[in-house]
């Protein structure tokens, strides 16, 4: 059996990792829509007057923590477009027909760094002089990053424990 030239071994490895990378992203997309208890959950835009449930929390990087220590689940695709970081406060509508509506009421300080994307443990991850912060999968996929792409990414000022990053766009 004769061998496959490098070429095609280096675009069967590069499909490949495009195909976990997507998988990987259907997954997070499916958990942003089920919540904890597998009921379906409904984002609604912000714009819209709602009654219902309100609560208040903390992004921790992946949901919002509420007063009670509960877990509410942040759509990935939101909380990448609207560059979240661990601190910031939110605004939980639960609206009378049982759909989610987030609002960002108290975004911490922030700063932007530069940093190369990384990926490992099933995780991607920008290293910023040395140290490697957290980014939500959405984000690498909106932006088609690939590892060893620079990217900008914004970091919680005051907390130099955060892990961690909101991608703000690739170099």
């Amino acid at each position: 059996m004769s061998e496959l030239p490098e070429k095609q071994v280096k675009r069967l490895t590069s499909l490949i990792q495009e195909a976990e990378t997507n998988l990987a992203a259907a997954k997070e997309l499916l958990i942003s829509i089920i919540g904890d208890d597998g009921t379906v959950l409904t984002p609604k835009s912000s714009q819209e007057d709602v009654s219902g449930k309100i609560i208040e929390g903390v992004f921790d990087g992946q949901v919002m923590v509420g007063p009670d220590g509960k877990n509410y689940p942040v759509p990935a695709n939101y909380a990448s477009k609207s560059k979240l970081l661990e601190g910031d406060v939110l605004k939980l509508t639960i609206a009378d027909d049982g759909s989610f509506i987030y609002k960002q009421i108290g975004p911490i300080d922030r700063r932007q760094v530069i940093g190369t994307l990384v990926q490992h443990d099933g995780a991607y991850y920008v290293e910023v002089q040395g140290r490697e912060y957290r980014i939500l999968l959405a984000s690498v996929t909106f932006f088609r990053l690939h590892e060893g792409d620079q990217v900008t990414v914004i970091v919680p000022e005051d907390n130099p424990e955060a892990t961690w990053a909101a991608v703000e766009s690739p170099l």
